[in-house]
């Protein structure tokens, strides 16, 4: 792909446009509060990239979008370009792009990025590797008999370059256009799942850039608002959340602060939300986190549940939902992640990585009634330095920016906050959604039922921490637990996180 594109991408940053006059700070004073919907493995091109083209990539607000042109593309392994393109609605697996699990972690982002694996200090990514890994991780998944990898039938290594479109997608894109979207949001780390969920809670992944270690023992914004006197809560889909076991200084919380959508939906109902809200999806291979290759309409349809839930219930008003996703999964991003992020403490990190790079743009979109509709966020550009970027940590910002906190590390303390994209000075009462449904997949259950390795690290945990009877004497198993498929999976998580409260 060509250079001027990701270069002219991190030098035209300019905040989100306000008649209104409200200052930052008094918009966010308005909002008690703060609901995150973090997501799995998407990019910002692949959900979002195509959300403004018929618009010229700009807003009704006249704000550019650093969109998709339909010009970017990558060379495949027979050195032929291919650009990007909107992924068929027709096609029978069309919310199963790009059809199979593409390349995750350090070293696959790496390839995705500088096109090798071991990219020389100071290196300029150009984005350039997303269909060669896929065609590498496509090879290496036919091979390996043993694995869950739901290849789907005609899957070739250019399916990377599928993108959704606005009709496909009209739930994220509805809120994205109905309120602000952030088209300069960037994982906090080039790597994979568990180290970016960590970032997002506590400013740091502890050095660690795999999905190997499933706790993580920094403090955490839980443990921060717990000290400070604020309220908070974590809600899993269908069972207890996994972020439980992930953040070591929650794992032991009170019951109350942990629960269910349905708890969620009720605290809602009640007026009994907490300050800060974290919800997972559910994991299984056939539920709606989105991970590729699972069906992208289930995830629609959750988003879908978030929002009807908070629109015009009596937080309304208060609340800024947050919806990202916790990293790009593989899937193509034409704009290069910056190089100026702050290593979040002195920890040597693996691989030798100084966490002074960011992962690849993620979609985020910000939404509020004091938003106002057409809204592109981004952070101002002051002076010749490039700003430092939204990531992960931009949440944390927020929360204690918001509730008078003091930051968890140094990436979170240099992270810019969402604040100001809160500018209108009475809420909107106009639904966005009004009318919307969630897409409906013509050829859902295509995915088996195995056991997703989030499920497996969740399962892992809750093994490890004895249960009722096993406190009373009765000998701890020894081992992990393993499954056959993904419901025997989901039923050890719901009895064992029953059974260990």
């Amino acid at each position: 792909m060509p250079k001027r594109v990701v270069q002219n991408a991190t030098r035209t940053l300019r905040t989100a446009h306000s008649s209104a006059g409200v200052t930052p700070a008094a918009g966010l004073m308005r909002i008690n509060h703060i609901v995150v919907l973090m997501l799995e493995n998407r990019s910002f091109d692949h959900m979002l990239g195509f959300l403004y083209a018929g618009q010229a990539n700009q807003s009704p607000l006249g704000q550019p979008y650093e969109g998709l042109t339909g010009g970017e593309y990558n060379v495949d392994s027979k050195g032929s370009k291919v650009r990007v393109f909107q992924i068929p609605s027709n096609d029978p697996y069309l919310y199963y792009y790009p059809k199979s699990d593409p390349g995750e972690g350090f070293i696959n982002t790496n390839a995705q990025l500088f096109g090798t694996t071991t990219p020389p200090a100071g290196a300029q990514a150009a984005n350039g590797g997303f269909i060669t890994n896929f065609g590498a991780t496509l090879n290496y998944q036919q091979k390996d008999t043993g694995g869950h990898w739901n290849i789907l039938p005609g899957t070739v290594e250019t399916d990377i370059m599928g993108m959704y479109t606005p009709n496909q997608l009209p739930v994220l894109s509805g809120l994205a256009k109905g309120y602000a979207v952030c088209d300069f949001w960037f994982g906090s780390a080039p790597t994979e799942t568990l180290p970016n969920r960590a970032f997002a809670l506590m400013a740091t992944s502890q050095g660690h850039l795999d999905d190997t270690v499933k706790v993580y023992t920094a403090q955490s914004i839980f443990n921060l608002m717990d000290a400070n006197h604020c309220t908070w809560a974590v809600y899993g889909y269908d069972q207890l959340p996994l972020t439980q076991q992930l953040v070591a200084d929650i794992t032991k919380a009170p019951a109350a602060h942990f629960g269910k959508f349905q708890d969620f939906k009720s605290a809602v109902q009640t007026g009994a939300l907490a300050n800060f809200v974290f919800l997972e999806p559910s994991w299984e291979s056939q539920g709606n986190s989105q991970h590729p290759n699972y069906d992208v309409a289930a995830g629609e349809a959750l988003i879908h549940q978030v929002y009807t839930t908070l629109f015009g219930s009596s937080v309304w008003n208060q609340t800024l939902l947050i919806i990202t996703y916790d990293e790009h999964g593989g899937c193509f991003d034409h704009v290069a992640p910056p190089s100026n992020a702050t290593p979040p403490d002195n920890l040597a990190g693996q691989y030798g990585f100084q966490f002074t790079r960011f992962g690849p743009r993620v979609p985020t979109v910000l939404v509020s009634p004091w938003i106002e509709a057409g809204t592109v966020y981004r952070v101002t550009q002051s002076g010749s330095a490039a700003p430092t970027p939204f990531d992960h940590t931009s949440v944390l910002k927020t929360v204690e920016k918001r509730f008078g906190l003091p930051p968890l590390t140094k990436r979170d303390a240099a992270a810019p906050d969402v604040g100001g994209v809160l500018t209108l000075t009475t809420p909107r009462s106009d639904n966005p959604l009004a009318g919307v449904s969630a897409p409906v997949n013509g050829n859902p259950n295509q995915i088996d039922d195995h056991v997703t390795h989030l499920q497996q690290a969740h399962a892992q945990c809750l093994s490890e921490i004895p249960n009722r009877s096993e406190r009373k004497g009765i000998e701890h198993h020894d081992g992990y637990p393993t499954f056959k498929t993904g419901t025997e999976a989901a039923h050890f998580i719901r009895t064992r996180g029953t059974s260990i409260t």
